[in-house]
């Protein structure tokens, strides 16, 4: 914002002319509009549109980063509307995972790491793309075995872009009755497309699963076409959608081609499974252990199979008031993950 502007704004707050203030806000987002920042412009206006007429703008205070920045915006917007209910039930459709609750550390293959840093850089330079005529990743499939950190992506990311994380309920969206599930996640879509957030669809098999299947009822097929027809309608305010599924071999098929990247999480390889091990222990001391015995005895272990067995050696620790991780501690959690 120009200098001039900038003080011509503030008079008009400080003096409480609404009027002014109205074609300010007006030569503001126009500004921004015409700069390439189209997203911050569509973003102001709503903001505008919401404040009640006899209400001067709140001054923003600044934030020190994007990913706060972008944060407080997110929880701002977010507080302005309610969450989507089923229309039957009024059974909430998402839920809200608080921020200090999100988990955003992971363990993964450098190609992998990288693919999720690639998101979230061209999240962070979503303005300067759009003035170039391209958009950001907005919608990721991530598919893998059980335990391999799917649900662990969604949350890094949301952590890393700052966007508030919504995690659709299936179990409200899903009705018996015709019809109303394809309008349940109609609604949800268009809820989350007004204020900046992450759109997680955890499972998201149970609604997209491939029409050419005989034995699906027509209502399924149905369902899976209004998702395909919302993926192509979808366009966030600044915000991603992110589908996580164990089984992408059931997806139909015109599903992949309506994401802007799929990523692969596979499970951790011998490298990965000694550092999952090693930092999950990090907190508590660790005797003399044969490192590749163990990670041998792990093989095709989960991520989150491999967290499982620090934990457990680690409590066997405690409670045995031995005061450090031995090898037997380790090797008993192993044996207990492979029976189970």
């Amino acid at each position: 914002m120009k200098g001039e502007l900038l003080k011509r704004f503030f008079r008009a707050i400080a003096s409480s002319d609404q009027e002014a203030i109205d074609k300010l806000t007006y030569l503001v987002i126009e500004e921004e509009r015409s700069k390439g920042h189209t997203l911050l412009a569509d973003q102001l206006e709503n903001i505008t549109k919401k404040k009640p007429k006899d209400q001067a703008p709140d001054l923003i205070k600044p934030v020190s980063s994007l990913a706060n920045a972008t944060q407080t915006t997110g929880e701002n917007l977010q507080g302005l509307s309610e969450l989507p209910t089923s229309k039957r039930f009024n059974l909430p459709l998402v839920t809200t995972i608080p921020r200090d609750k999100l988990r955003h550390y992971m363990v993964l293959p450098e190609k992998i790491e990288k693919r999720f840093q690639r998101i979230e850089r061209e999240y962070a330079a979503r303005d300067r793309l759009a003035h170039h005529g391209l958009r950001y990743r907005q919608k990721i499939l991530l598919y893998g075995p059980p335990g391999c950190g799917k649900t662990l992506g969604a949350e890094r990311l949301a952590w890393n872009t700052g966007l508030p994380l919504l995690k659709v309920r299936f179990d409200a969206m899903v009705s018996s009755f015709l019809g109303e599930t394809a309008s349940n996640l109609r609604l949800v879509f268009e809820d989350a497309a007004k204020n900046p957030c992450l759109l997680f669809l955890d499972e998201c098999d149970s609604i997209a699963k491939t029409r050419e299947d005989s034995q699906e009822v027509g209502e399924i097929k149905r369902v899976v076409n209004t998702f395909l027809q919302i993926l192509d309608e979808y366009q966030p305010s600044s915000g991603l959608m992110v589908a996580a599924t164990n089984l992408n071999k059931s997806l139909d098929t015109a599903l992949w081609r309506r994401f802007d990247d799929v990523i692969a999480v596979p499970k951790p390889g011998e490298k990965e499974l000694e550092f999952i091990l090693r930092e999950t222990l990090s907190a508590i001391e660790v005797g003399s252990i044969n490192w590749p015995r163990i990670i041998e005895q792990m093989k095709d272990f989960s991520a989150a199979q491999a967290v499982r067995v620090a934990q457990d050696a680690a409590k066997r620790a405690i409670l045995e008031r031995e005061g450090l991780v031995i090898q037997e501690h380790l090797e008993e959690a192993i044996a207990e993950i492979k029976v189970s």
